[in-house]
Parts: structure tokens; C-alpha cells; sequence
């Protein structure tokens, strides 16, 4: 069994921790957080708040400007999802600021990453460093955000399957990077982080204390393996990602993150002819809709970023991938279409 590397940030699972923080932080303090939590939240914080910075934007020029006027402070707390954290991080990173993090829902691993994933003329971005000083998982908060959150963090790790039929696929073809040949030790470290979540799926979509422990140890481990094996992403993330992030170009749309790269993987595994039927059961019995419709776009969305997909992997220098290999045809599609519609029903008559 892998062993884990020891240097995961320190996490806390308990309740009632974020109307500690006031007790402990540095004052002043920054929240960094979204304007629908704020309200739920401000009644936690005391006169030692500098102000709340609502995140509107991931656009790294125009984070830039905001950073510039934010109000002085002696700390930042990251209070909310993905966006929330990764925003809170760049603020400590500039301003070399002590970070506390909070995350609300368990929808990414984006609280246990060193790194901001920000945009840059549309492509994502990865930038910056912060460790924070600890990760806050306070179990009511968590227990009480959408289901469709939490059960949609699945995601992130579920994404490990493809991930690594990609990167095999890459050493066999002499494709793989000289920076990240394949290492069967990551792999295997991924894989057992992949089975913990896949043998726990009831409780993750039932949010209970287990699911949750079990999800985001699992992110724990995912977000900070990036740094930890040499900034290589090769054994977390593949064309399941790249499918996302073409998706997010096309569209204009910010998503719930394991619903477009649930879907990636999906199409990525049927793509890599690698247990697509296995993967598309565990994204329903976890509970995660990744139908198009279900996140604000059309299935014709979905099939358009696929025929450019490999022209975009291209474009955005991102990493070998059966995106390189296997065309995707019209035919393709439509089998993938019906084999996606026909696990979860038609979505009119969902609706």
C-alpha cells in the first residue's frame, strides 16, 4: 500500500470552528469569500475584521488591480469553494500574509493546493504559493451546503482513472515529458486516494461524517501531490480536465467543477475505451447530474468541445493525452450521447 508523503497541509475536522477563528487569526483580517456566504457568515467575525473581499473575478489582471486596493490587514481567511480559496491564496501570496482556510463545501481540492488556478486570456493558470496555516473542515458547514456540491468534489478525484490511462498512453508512444516519466509509485499512491473515494460513495452522497472525512482526506492528499512530486500534474489530471477547460473556453460559463470534469471523464474513459460503463455508475451513485443541461449548457455544447479538443490541446501546450490519439468521430458522439442520456434519463423528462 502507498504510504502517504507526510507533508499534506494540517487539517481540522470539528464544528464550530469558523467563529473561532476571530479568537486566533491576526488582526486585522481579510475574509475572502463569495457575496451569496457573506450574509450566512458575518455574524462570526468581530470589529478585528479589516473588511470581506467579495470574489467576483479569476481574471488574473484584474485580481491584480484588486489586490492593489484592498484595505490593509495582518491575515487572510479563505471562507467558501473553489474560487473563494484559490483567490485567498493569490491575496496571501502577494501581500505575504499568513492564510487560514475554510472551505464550505467539499466540491474541489483547491483548499489543500499551493497554488492559485486563475485565468489568463482564457486559459487556466496556476500561480503563486501559499501553505496556510491550517484547513478548516467544520462538519455542520459542510453538512449543510448543497448536496450537489459536495457530492460533485467526487470529481477531482474519480478524474485520477483517466488521468493515468493518459500517461501510460504517453510512455508507450515515448510521449511522456522528461520532467514526469511515468512513475508507477504516484500511480499507486493516486489509486489507493481513488479507491478510498470509490468504496465510500453512499456516504459522500449522503454528506455523512464519514464521506466527508473520506472526500476530503482524499483532496488533502490530491491537492498537495502537485507540488510534492515536482509540480507534475501527469497522475491527477488528464483529458478529463482538458475537456473541462475547452468547455469553460466555448461557453463563457464558470461551472460547479465535478460536473463538467465528471462529464470529461466520462467522455475521456469512453474515449480511452478504459471502463467508461464503471465510471459513469460511480458519478450517478454519488449522486453528481452530468448531464450538460444540468449545468447551464446543451449537449451540443459538450460535443463541440470534444471535435475541437484535440486543437485546443494543442493550442494550450497542454500535456499528451488520448485527446493526441483518437479522433473523436460523429459517431463517437452519438454513442457517447446515448450512453450518457440513456444511465440518467432524458432531461426534459427529469425536469
Amino acid at each position: 500500500m502507498a504510504s502517504d508523503t507526510g507533508r499534506e497541509f494540517t487539517t481540522v475536522f470539528g464544528r464550530g470552528l469558523i467563529g473561532e477563528l476571530r479568537n486566533f487569526v491576526h488582526r486585522p483580517y481579510l475574509v475572502v469569500t463569495m457575496d451569496d456566504l457573506w450574509p450566512r457568515f458575518e455574524a462570526e467575525f468581530d470589529d478585528g475584521l479589516a473588511g470581506p473581499h467579495l470574489v467576483r473575478t479569476l481574471d488574473l489582471a484584474e485580481l491584480e488591480a484588486e489586490v492593489e486596493r484592498l484595505p490593509p490587514c495582518a491575515s487572510v481567511i479563505g471562507l467558501g469553494g473553489g474560487q473563494a480559496v484559490d483567490v485567498a491564496k493569490f491575496v496571501a501570496w502577494k501581500r505575504r500574509l499568513p492564510l487560514f482556510q475554510v472551505p464550505t463545501a467539499m466540491t474541489v481540492n483547491a483548499p489543500f493546493g499551493h497554488r492559485a488556478g486563475l485565468r489568463t486570456n482564457g486559459k487556466v493558470r496556476y500561480l503563486g504559493w501559499a501553505v496556510p496555516e491550517a484547513v478548516y473542515v467544520d462538519l455542520d458547514v459542510i453538512q449543510s451546503a448543497p448536496a450537489a456540491l459536495n457530492r460533485s468534489g467526487v470529481g477531482d478525484i474519480m478524474c485520477y482513472h483517466t488521468a493515468h490511462a493518459d500517461w501510460k498512453l504517453a510512455d508507450a508512444r515515448g510521449r511522456s515529458e522528461p520532467q514526469w516519466p511515468y512513475d508507477e509509485t504516484l500511480v499507486a499512491a493516486a489509486r489507493e486516494r481513488l479507491d478510498s473515494v470509490l468504496g465510500c460513495l453512499d456516504d459522500i452522497r449522503n454528506v455523512t461524517e464519514r464521506g466527508i472525512r473520506t472526500l476530503m482526506l482524499a483532496h488533502r492528499w490530491g491537492g498537495a501531490t502537485f507540488h510534492d512530486s515536482g509540480w507534475n500534474p501527469r497522475h491527477i489530471e488528464g483529458v478529463e480536465h482538458f475537456f473541462f477547460y475547452n468547455l469553460e473556453r466555448l461557453t463563457g460559463r464558470h461551472f460547479i467543477h465535478g460536473q463538467p470534469v465528471g462529464l470529461g471523464i466520462y467522455l475521456g474513459s469512453l474515449l480511452q475505451d478504459n471502463g467508461a460503463t464503471e465510471m459513469l455508475a460511480a458519478l450517478q451513485r454519488a449522486g453528481v447530474d452530468i448531464r450538460p443541461e444540468a449545468m447551464g449548457v446543451a449537449w451540443d455544447d459538450a460535443a463541440e468541445a470534444m471535435r475541437t479538443l484535440a486543437r485546443y490541446v494543442r493550442d494550450a501546450g497542454l500535456w499528451y493525452s488520448v485527446a493526441d490519439v483518437t479522433p473523436v468521430t460523429e459517431a463517437f458522439l452519438d454513442a457517447a450521447r446515448a450512453g450518457l442520456y440513456g444511465a440518467y434519463g432524458d432531461w426534459r423528462a427529469a425536469s
